[in-house]
């Protein structure tokens, strides 16, 4: 499979802000700490992400498909560790 130029920036990109979501959902995840977490903001936030990654799907883009569905997943952590650990 050969890769444009697009393609490479896009995955590297979604590397990034994919995994700036890690070191959040990981640091709640082990202290249970959520009350420096705006449960409306992660809401929004993986509203938005869920139709980016309908986007990425529709395009069939897989660079946005790829990073939306781990970023969602991570988002939607976080909003469940926010609503279980209040």
């Amino acid at each position: 499979m050969s890769m444009t130029l697009p393609d490479i920036v896009g995955y590297f990109a979604a590397i990034l802000t994919t995994c700036s979501f890690v070191p959040q959902a990981w640091l709640t995840f082990r202290t249970r700490d959520v009350r420096g977490i705006s449960l409306g903001m992660y809401a929004v936030f993986a509203c938005g992400v869920a139709l980016w990654l309908a986007y990425g799907l529709l395009l069939g883009a897989w660079p946005i498909v790829v990073a939306n569905a781990i970023t969602l997943s991570l988002a939607l952590a976080i909003v469940a560790m926010k609503l279980r650990f209040r």
